[in-house]
């Protein structure tokens, strides 16, 4: 039975391909298989990257319910780091509607080009922007800079950004989106995972978000996923992600 409303989860799983055991993905099925679609960023751009993905949509499919995937091209526009993009849903749910894309535009300015996918619930349409910027050394506002021009070239899409940032949403380089409507999810929530923990604190910096737009996109309810709690080890973690999960319930007004 369908819901009324869209459990929305993005995350980053650091090189997400062949180097993952099949317990590692079992772990990832398990911990994203509540939700209705998912946005990972850091798919290894080889073939083991989109096998993998297909390996991991195999896995939620025998869980209970009907999922479908997608893996995005290598990106192109790096000079710096090529990786894909995935976007795994379940299909009672949702419905993908036309194909998906990469940024063609922006891509000579932003390495990891975002990747785009719409999706139809309840005859009511939201396209996904998912992204992966530059690492904080390589100062990432200078590509997120770029996302101002988005809304406006995607005028007839309701767009929400998501992804790893590299970048806190308090950075002014967001200022423009925010002053469109566009809002973050979270604020103040740390998401990458520290070298070591001290004690229980184990989150370094706050990267990961979701910018909805609040005039289209009502969010109902918000979480993060403290999955390194289940290993022994920071190392044991990051055999997952360097990155925990984040999520937000959302219905589209």
């Amino acid at each position: 039975m369908c819901s009324s409303q869209i459990k929305l989860c993005t995350w980053n799983i650091a090189n997400i391909g062949s180097s993952k055991s099949d317990e590692n993905l079992e772990y990832i099925a398990n911990t994203i298989k509540k939700f209705d679609v998912v946005a990972i960023q850091e798919v290894v751009p080889n073939d083991g990257g989109a096998q993998t993905i297909a390996k991991l949509a195999d896995i939620l499919n025998r869980k209970g319910a009907k999922w479908d995937y997608i893996v995005s091209n290598p990106t192109t526009g790096s000079k710096y780091k090529t990786e894909r993009y995935a976007f795994l849903w379940k299909v009672a749910q949702l419905k993908k509607i036309g194909e998906a894309w990469l940024e063609a535009k922006y891509q000579l300015e932003i390495d990891r080009e975002p990747y785009y996918c719409t999706f139809q619930y309840k005859g009511k349409n939201f396209t996904l922007s998912n992204f992966h910027a530059i690492t904080k050394k390589l100062q990432p506002e200078t590509e997120i800079k770029y996302f101002k021009f988005l809304p406006k070239q995607y005028s007839e899409h309701n767009l929400i950004f998501l992804g790893d940032f590299n970048c806190p949403q308090s950075h002014s380089v967001f200022g423009p989106l925010k002053g469109m409507g566009y809002k973050p999810v979270f604020q103040n929530q740390k998401t990458s995972l520290k070298k070591q923990c001290n004690g229980s604190d184990c989150l370094a910096s706050e990267y990961d978000n979701i910018f909805i737009n609040t005039s289209k996109v009502e969010v109902i309810n918000t979480g993060v996923i403290h999955f390194y709690q289940d290993f022994e080890s920071i190392q044991k973690t990051k055999e997952i992600s360097d990155h925990i999960p984040i999520w937000a319930t959302i219905e589209i007004k």
